[in-house]
């Protein structure tokens, strides 16, 4: 069976920079607790609300779309699929719908006349999620090649918790680390082991999915994000991805050392996290963890694009040798775990 591989990646990060000690001076209750050391965020971008210029969650896209495009030896007419995968679903101005379809917006504004196009929905999880299905369809022989795309307006999570919160601990904290950005990948077939997306897995454990809701907000007008943090992120919600992981590669004969991974790419929901989930790691898994990469001090909690703004950033900064083997995991509402190895020689920003 054939494998596929990252052919090109784009992303789009609004110009607009919030700081967390502009946000928290916003707050009627200042947190109990240091917000920026346990989530590492300093500051974060924010979509463009000037009514003449207006970003929203779909035009993010595009231009993630559009960046991704420009360094492929792919046009848009030759692309057999496009995925959405945006948790935030605006377009005109704030407006929310859900039909038609991002992906079938997005491949007749760039061209795409004769791609399959469908959106996926999986809470932080999405881009990854795409990526998961992509995959099969090419390794299966369905298509060649495809984009998975997503753009994210998130912010006005923050906005309602701002002007919510009253308590010392509230469940819309986590809704002030977040941040705007759009991003996109194309994947076509690997030719060889240099550029190929050896295995990704992805696994949901629901019976903990009311942990974090997105919804209306309960008081205003506004859409709202409830995360009990406390629950959520703790040890045997960790295990669930660790355990799958090791389960994966026994079947196959191998550990996680035999993996040989340069760096580990997680989602960036807190700095104060990502140490404590790599020490679990190197517990369960026996051997130290890889350099973890991240952003989330400059870009904050960017939702379904997170691990591959963290790809497409030390890309850019030429921080990734040729030949590197990475491993992305994912920690989402749902809860959906999992965990995607790649190596990566041609990929550019």
């Amino acid at each position: 069976m054939s494998h596929s591989r990252f052919e090109s990646i784009g992303a789009y990060l609004p110009s607009n920079i919030v700081t967390t000690q502009e946000l928290l001076s916003r707050l009627k209750e200042p947190p109990s607790f240091d917000l920026e050391k346990i989530t590492g965020v300093k500051e974060r971008r924010v979509h463009d609300t000037n009514p003449d210029s207006y970003e929203d969650s779909f035009a993010i896209a595009m231009k993630a779309a559009e960046d991704c495009l420009s360094r492929s030896r792919y046009e848009a007419a030759e692309l057999d699929v496009i995925i959405s995968t945006s948790i935030t679903r605006s377009n005109h101005g704030s407006r929310i719908y859900m039909e038609p379809s991002f992906a079938g917006s997005i491949s007749r504004l760039i061209g795409a006349k004769n791609a399959i196009t469908f959106d996926v929905s999986n809470a932080c999880a999405g881009m990854l999620t795409g990526t998961y299905i992509l995959d099969r369809m090419i390794r299966s022989g369905a298509v060649r090649n495809g984009m998975v795309v997503s753009g994210e307006a998130i912010t006005p999570i923050a906005d309602t918790a701002v002007a919510e919160i009253s308590e010392k601990y509230d469940l819309q904290f986590a809704s002030l680390s977040v941040g705007d950005s759009g991003a996109a990948v194309v994947l076509d077939e690997a030719v060889d082991d240099n550029d190929k997306i050896h295995y990704i897995e992805m696994m949901t454990a629901a019976e903990y999915s009311e942990l974090c809701l997105g919804m209306p907000s309960d008081k205003s007008q506004g859409v709202a994000l409830y995360t009990d943090n406390r629950k959520m992120h703790n040890e045997d919600r960790f295990l669930l991805g660790t355990d799958s992981q090791i389960n994966y590669l026994q079947a196959r004969g191998r550990t996680f050392a035999d993996e040989k991974f340069d760096y580990v790419i997680h989602h960036q929901f807190g700095a104060a996290a990502i140490p404590w989930m790599n020490a679990i790691c190197e517990r369960e898994f026996g051997t130290p963890m890889p350099p973890d990469l991240r952003v989330i001090e400059k870009y904050g909690n960017t939702s379904t694009t997170s691990h591959f703004i963290v790809l497409h950033d030390q890309l850019s900064d030429q921080n990734i040798p040729a030949g590197s083997k990475l491993l992305m995991i994912p920690a989402a509402s749902g809860i959906v775990t999992g965990f995607l190895s790649t190596t990566i020689s041609s990929l550019k920003v």
